[in-house]
């Protein structure tokens, strides 16, 4: 049964992007020689699954980060907007997150990354995430992309560990419980 895994980076009062989609708070953070968790995550996942903010704002970066397959879950995009040299690398849907996750299984996906603040919300709203690695950076941004949203119900979840960085980054991993 194919799993829904969430590594995301939020600023301390909870956004993940500026209103207007922006990381340039993200950006700033000097972090360097310090190894977050990252690189193991993403070999671990079949592929990505975001929607159009997130992607529009990559399709900004000088270099597109994903070897991985991405899925772009988006009702307003169109095949014309997906850079040629990226069309054999993204793939658009309408469907739902319940409908995605039935694709990507029927295609042999055993783990998908699902990134995005308003994707994440979706997908723990129709309960296909298993775990989340959250990543906590030392500033406030006032206003944004809330990682969380309104649920239908309360998510229990499970805390399998924390680690803190010099940088004053603080990453959580929680495991949805079941």
């Amino acid at each position: 049964m194919i799993q829904g895994h969430v590594f995301i980076a939020t600023s301390l009062d909870g956004y993940v992007a500026r209103k207007n989609h922006q990381l340039d708070w993200l950006m700033k953070q000097n972090t360097s020689g310090e190894e977050h968790g990252y690189n193991t995550f993403i070999e671990g996942v079949d592929g990505l699954v975001m929607g159009r903010g997130s992607f529009e704002t990559l399709l900004t970066f000088d270099d597109w980060p994903y070897s991985k397959p991405v899925i772009v879950m988006s009702q307003q995009l169109t095949e014309a907007d997906i850079p040629p040299p990226l069309s054999d690398k993204v793939r658009l849907t309408d469907r739902s997150p319940g409908e995605v996750m039935n694709m990507l299984e029927s295609e042999g996906w055993t783990h998908a990354y699902i990134d995005g603040g308003k994707i994440v919300q979706s997908f723990l709203r129709a309960g296909l995430i298993n775990d989340m690695i959250l990543t906590r950076i030392p500033i406030l941004i006032g206003e944004g992309i809330p990682l969380f949203g309104a649920l239908d119900g309360d998510i229990d979840l499970v805390h399998e560990g924390t680690q803190s960085f010099p940088s004053g980054l603080v990453t959580s991993h929680y495991r949805v419980a079941k």
